[in-house]
């Protein structure tokens, strides 16, 4: 089984690809640079807007995992031809060169609508403002419509294996001017990676699904957790279904996060 990595390098990728390569699995990667895969992965040095090196990436592959993408950035005008764009050029070469491969791409809880009245379901009708959420849709319909065989994840918060993403939260709730009681669904790396064992094995195909921990966590919680301070508030919450997604489809297809929490992250010095 050829599988095919995009963001090899990246937050997820970085973590996902090891894991894959010790279950035995033949990883290729799409990379910029030569040596930037961990050994055991064969490298096709290219990007997403190189033709050439995308149809020599994902020829007669079995399974491709998207994980590119831009966001937190100002420049919306790359993280639409990054998330669409690219996209829409790897789907194109698919379809030529490996037509019958599964297509696993990485999504966003960030989708849902803020002021949502529960958390966010698979089947929610969304249309979200901000560039980074929006290019996500548009990516995932131009997936859904593209004939292939195709599943995807939209990830909670991610976090764990050194990754660093959390102690960017006290920065990024301040400038948010999120409340200290707001909860957001997480989801380990660990926990990425079973769930791409999922979809590798086809139980998502077809599908949207949200993966997330047991346990969406308060703000105050995680900024406290990375290091940080807020301060705590009494005042009711204006949107209290923020950042939370609903994660029944999931564990009715079959997911069961090992790190049930990021309490259970802590006590097993998995963060």
């Amino acid at each position: 089984m050829k599988i095919v990595l995009t963001g090899s390098t990246g937050l997820v990728g970085a973590r996902l690809l090891p894991r894959l390569v010790r279950d035995g699995l033949n990883c290729h990667a799409l990379v910029r640079r030569p040596g930037s895969a961990p050994a055991g992965v064969t490298e096709v040095i290219g990007d997403l807007f190189n033709k050439e090196s995308l149809a020599a990436a994902v020829d007669n592959a079995s399974a491709i995992i998207h994980l590119a993408a831009t966001f937190r950035t100002a420049d919306a005008d790359l993280i639409w031809k990054t998330n669409v764009d690219g996209t829409r050029n790897l789907i194109s070469a698919v379809q030529q060169h490996a037509p019958n491969a599964r297509f696993i791409m990485a999504s966003t809880s960030n989708v849902y609508d803020p002021a949502g009245a529960r958390p966010g379901r698979e089947d929610d009708v969304v249309d979200p403002l901000p560039a980074y959420p929006a290019s996500k849709i548009a990516a995932e319909n131009y997936l859904r419509s593209s004939g292939l065989t195709w599943s995807i994840q939209r990830y909670g918060f991610i976090y764990g294996d050194g990754d660093g993403h959390l102690d960017s939260l006290p920065g990024l709730a301040a400038n948010a001017g999120l409340h200290p009681a707001q909860r957001m669904s997480l989801v380990h790396h660990r926990d990425i990676a079973a769930a791409i064992r999922l979809a590798l094995d086809g139980v998502l195909d077809g599908r949207i699904v949200n993966i997330a921990d047991d346990a969406p966590t308060t703000i105050f919680e995680l900024v406290h957790l990375a290091g940080g301070a807020m301060e705590p508030s009494g005042q009711a919450l204006d949107r209290p279904w923020h950042l939370q997604m609903d994660g029944t489809v999931a564990r009715r297809l079959g997911f069961r996060p090992t790190v049930r929490t990021i309490h259970h992250a802590v006590e097993q010095g998995a963060m």
